[in-house]
């Protein structure tokens, strides 16, 4: 059974329809990677998933239940799009870390203001807040940064940012892990940290999607590629069939420019 099912989803902002029709499904597990020129709906598409944009048609479903179904208000009230987004987690482009907060606190913070509204915590608040503190470090070892947790942002490179955000989407225990192209803030230098910390992700079966410009990684990575242009997939499948042997002349295109740059 899917884990993740997308329907139809439309979105527009003005006149100019952003989202057109976009429809997959996601297995537990799978690697999703995103590729299209800019402006082809990559990043839109993402922000509807997270509820941070609200698709103007289709459906979104987490295995059995309709967390987006743009004919029920039900799904669009404020008050359930909250708990809805912790189905995902999501990386931005430039980090988005709290700057008066160091790596640990910027890793523990979501996940114990989730806590503080749960009715155990008054009476267990020492103990919560230890497990909250003790998965934080874990992570952030698991990150490479087991000696800069008590490091500001500033003090820290953008790839060691990244890696902090990514522990604290993680921290949340999000069904499917977003990225939205996570190098392209970083110099080419740091890159490869940020996709090694991916790829053993993707090695421990965590369930992603990618929106990423790195091609190679992408079809190193990802075990579906969904090419967007122009608000719509142009074509999808495995890494072998979208890179090895697109079907569409668009696709080839968009590939073969590529191929020049590198």
């Amino acid at each position: 059974m899917a884990i993740l099912q997308v329907e139809n989803l439309q979105k527009s902002f003005g006149k100019t329809k952003v989202l057109d029709g976009i429809s997959f499904t996601m297995e537990k597990g799978e690697v999703l990677s995103l590729i299209g020129s800019s402006g082809s709906g990559k990043t839109t598409l993402l922000r509807c998933l997270n509820f941070l944009e609200t698709p103007g048609a289709g459906r979104i479903l987490m295995g059995d239940e309709v967390l987006f179904d743009a004919a029920d208000r039900q799904t669009t009230r404020q008050s359930e799009i909250r708990k809805k987004r912790l189905h995902f987690g999501l990386v931005f482009q430039n980090f988005n870390l709290f700057p008066q907060y160091t790596a640990l606190e910027n890793v523990m913070l979501a996940r114990e203001l989730l806590a503080k509204e749960q009715p155990d915590w008054k009476d267990n608040k020492r103990q919560i807040r230890q497990e909250i503190r003790t998965a934080a470090e874990e992570l952030l070892c698991q990150m490479g940064l087991s000696d800069r947790m008590n490091n500001y942002p500033h003090q820290l490179s953008g790839g060691q940012c990244q890696r902090v955000a990514i522990a604290r989407a993680l921290n949340l225990h999000p069904d499917i892990l977003c990225f939205d192209e996570p190098t392209s803030a970083l110099d080419p230098e740091l890159t490869g940290e940020v996709l090694r910390v991916i790829r053993s992700l993707a090695d421990q079966n965590t369930t992603m999607i990618i929106v990423t410009h790195e091609m190679a990684f992408a079809r190193d990575v990802a075990s579906k590629v969904i090419f967007m242009d122009g608000g719509k997939i142009c074509e999808m499948g495995t890494p072998e069939q979208v890179f090895g042997n697109p079907q569409m002349e668009r696709t080839k295109q968009f590939l073969a420019n590529y191929a020049q740059q590198g």
